[in-house]
């Protein structure tokens, strides 16, 4: 089971954090700067691949790819093949890069919702949904056709009303 994907800046800001078992914020924020910690002192030319059960308990490890100045992290237990981790990281940017014309810092920034949205059709619960770049894609895509349509019926009188209301 996949527990936790992170993505974070070579600064160890944290640019998209899902943890699919419950950690309390305090505790997350503890967890990404102890990986970030792991991360930046670790040499360009060493394995992508970590034990992490001093960070994230027994049966722990994760994988990582340094990508410009960003670092893409899955965290995972040992029914998770670390080759097959690797390969969804790659999956992950692929996808990014087809749905931002060349992804950088700033997409994931100002594009948190789909970010999540991508991420979601490739991985729920912790578990893998799908390894095509090409599926998700499409799928994220019916997903804003949807999302367009139903911006589309509400009417703004309607949805300025909605806004004031809250």
């Amino acid at each position: 089971m996949i527990r936790a994907v992170m993505v974070m800046n070579t600064l160890g800001k944290p640019r998209l954090t899902k943890f699919y078992d419950f950690q309390h914020v305090e505790q997350q924020q503890e967890l990404i700067r102890r990986v970030y910690a792991v991360l930046c002192s670790r040499p360009e030319n060493v394995s992508n691949f970590v034990e992490a059960e001093s960070i994230f308990g027994p049966d722990t490890r994760l994988v990582y790819k340094h990508y410009a100045t960003l670092y893409f992290v899955f965290v995972f237990d040992s029914s998770e093949n670390e080759l097959a981790m690797l390969d969804l990281i790659q999956v992950f940017v692929e996808t990014l890069d087809k749905c931002f014309k060349n992804i950088c810092e700033l997409d994931i920034v100002f594009n948190y919702s789909k970010l999540h949205t991508i991420l979601d059709e490739i991985i729920f619960g912790g578990q893998v949904l799908e390894t095509s770049s090409t599926e998700v894609v499409k799928a994220v895509e019916e997903i804003s056709k949807l999302e367009s349509a139903a911006n589309a019926i509400i009417p703004k009188s309607v949805s300025g009303w909605l806004s004031r209301s809250t």
